[in-house]
């Protein structure tokens, strides 16, 4: 089994012998610009890992790898529009650097480069794994339309952050994992639980996202520490943070949440203040570990031999310990 960082310098070659047009240069550029920003190429390498894992030959399946990497920085391209912000991997936004304009166009652009590098595949997997691409990309857009829903309520549950989550970030995972299996024609069990491994290891992604949000590392982290708590962004801290039963620490907090932001770093230190007051850090770990740990029960069920998982079992390992 080859390594994650094999197959990510693979996308990273592949992404740069992309064919993208010239002309117009305002349409084009933004594209490249966003492709080049690199990252660790989790999804499609997910893909090529999961093809392998059952036997395949992953070479053979890099433009869908493409196509899912594709897919996944026209979503991130659309939502720093939505969330105004001002960096993606340490870099300035594509709407930052031109404007939203241009970033909507491009990233619809991108949109319909991913769906022409699905339809390279071998016409006996196309129906299923086309079917399986659509459903995901519309569960995308639906969790991002109940993440912005989410800005004007006051009432969010937990249980409907992680089904927020689950859609907009998780299910991408679960899908690439699940494509790989597919045109591999793994059992459909196995294909299964393959994608529900990838779901339920994207919940624990984004929960651990959010945490890094506010206690990772600025120049590791590639975004701005503390870009949810000035936004009030809704985010498992948050959530706990205001179930929480003590009352003044609640009422404080709110406080923070209502008034408008004079300060920036005064009211990230005051946020983080309370939420170490509550304990709130290690009860997101937890339920971070909760849905890992589900994840890890999902593949441990995919009859694959043990020495197989190896490789794939590390890497899922890796991005609960990540520091960007």
């Amino acid at each position: 089994m080859h390594s994650p960082k094999y197959f990510q310098e693979l996308i990273d070659e592949e992404i740069a012998a992309l064919s993208f047009q010239s002309k117009p240069a305002e349409l084009y550029e933004p594209i490249r610009y966003m492709m080049s920003l690199g990252g660790k190429r989790i999804r499609p390498s997910l893909v090529l890992m999961s093809n392998e894992l059952f036997g395949a030959d992953p070479q053979k399946i890099i433009k869908v790898a493409l196509g899912v990497e594709v897919f996944h920085n026209f979503t991130l391209m659309h939502d720093d529009i939505m969330d105004r912000a001002p960096l993606r991997r340490n870099k300035s936004t594509v709407h930052t650097k031109w404007d939203a304009n241009t970033a909507i166009l491009s990233g619809d652009t991108m949109f319909v480069k991913s769906c022409q590098l699905m339809m390279s595949i071998d016409s006996g997997f196309s129906a299923e794994v086309l079917s399986l691409f659509f459903k995901t990309a519309i569960e995308v857009c639906e969790g991002q339309q109940l993440d912005m829903n989410f800005e004007s309520r006051e009432d969010v549950s937990i249980q409907e952050y992680i089904e927020m989550i689950s859609l907009k970030t998780a299910v991408l995972l679960g899908c690439s994992l699940q494509l790989g299996a597919i045109l591999a024609d793994a059992e459909p069990e196995d294909a299964r639980r393959m994608y529900a491994f990838g779901k339920n290891l994207g919940i624990a992604f984004q929960l651990h996202d959010d945490i890094l949000d506010l206690y990772g590392d600025a120049e590791k982290f590639g975004k701005q520490v503390g870009g949810d708590v000035l936004s009030n962004k809704k985010t498992i801290l948050l959530l706990l943070a205001l179930s929480h039963k003590n009352k003044n620490k609640v009422d404080e907090l709110k406080e923070w949440i209502n008034k408008p932001v004079a300060n920036p770093e005064k009211k990230i230190s005051a946020v983080r203040e309370i939420f170490e007051h509550l304990g709130i850090r290690k009860q997101a770990e937890e339920e971070m570990e909760k849905y890992f740990q589900i994840a890890l029960n999902d593949f441990q069920n995919v009859k694959v031999e043990d020495a197989r998982k190896e490789t794939l079992m590390n890497l899922a390992e890796s991005l609960m310990i990540r520091e960007s």
